[in-house]
């Protein structure tokens, strides 16, 4: 029997948005292109925030976390985020550095999710990016300690959700060097 709580979870209302439409016979043969376009359908949509997306990591000893970051850039070289190599996620990435991000709009009804490995950008780039930062945001940041990362993914998965629960995906996977991908409906 369900408890109450579980009970009053399922009368919440869920993907409550409306998906823009999506064609699945014209997909770009990079993953970032069809990233790119659909954050810029996302800022036209007024979604809140669509920049910000949910980290993952894990640390040393296998152990995962989670953090909401801001999206620095997304092109051929990997998906860029920032912060301290004091911070937890800098930790984590030292000891093992790969990473997954989750980008959530729900008022589109669609997330992103991509895994790779991670590699940390030139000196000179995480300096600039440091330098784009406000004068209060790099106060206290000492030399050095600013990174800006790029993950590689070798797996981006794009999801449409639909009201009757068959949603959309589309998989882009790297193999060989090469991307791959296939769209499929999916329950649930």
């Amino acid at each position: 029997m369900p408890s109450p709580f579980a009970t009053w979870l399922r009368e919440q209302p869920s993907l409550t948005g409306s998906p823009p439409p999506f064609d699945t016979t014209a997909l770009p043969t990079q993953p970032v292109e069809l990233f790119q376009a659909w954050i810029e359908q996302a800022v036209g949509a007024g979604v809140p925030e669509p920049l910000a997306a949910t980290m993952s990591t894990v640390d040393a000893a296998g152990m995962p976390d989670a953090r909401t970051l801001i999206l620095k850039d997304a092109d051929s070289r990997g998906w860029a985020v920032a912060g301290p190599r004091s911070s937890a996620k800098g930790s984590h990435l030292a000891a093992n550095p790969a990473a997954a991000l989750t980008f959530w709009w729900q008022p589109i009804m669609r997330a992103v999710r991509l895994r790779g490995p991670v590699r940390e950008a030139s000196r000179e780039e995480s300096d600039a990016d440091l330098a784009a930062r406000s004068a209060a945001a790099r106060a206290g940041v000492e030399p050095g300690e600013w990174v800006l990362w790029r993950i590689m993914p070798v797996r981006v998965e794009f999801w449409q959700g639909a009201e009757d629960r068959r949603h959309t995906r589309v998989v882009y996977e790297l193999r060989d060097g090469d991307w791959h991908h296939a769209p499929r409906l999916a329950a649930g």
